[in-house]
């Protein structure tokens, strides 16, 4: 089963700079698993504690998880997982 996975700049650094990366799980569970075993260190900015970090933003086919089963989603081949982080800020 193959999943895309596209990767916000500031965690391209895990990734050797690629923009999307391939990955396999049945949920985003597995799928973080799986892209730690080749991408060390990017589970951690995305997970805490067995749940997403509370500034991270994870779409499956442009649908927030969040509003589905959060980690515990189910996959299918050819998804697109999007990982973005959480922005802040604006006029004071």
């Amino acid at each position: 089963m193959a999943i895309e996975v596209r990767i916000p700049t500031i965690l391209r650094t895990y990734t050797g700079g690629e923009k999307a990366v391939d990955g396999t799980g049945d949920t985003l569970a597995e799928l973080f698993a799986d892209l730690e075993t080749r991408h060390t260190g990017i589970r951690e900015r995305i997970v805490e504690d067995g749940k997403l970090r509370r500034f991270v933003n994870v779409y499956l086919n442009d649908e927030d998880v969040r509003f589905v089963d959060g980690i515990d989603t189910k996959l299918s081949d050819g998804d697109t997982v999007t990982i973005l982080p959480a922005v802040a800020g604006g006029m004071a």
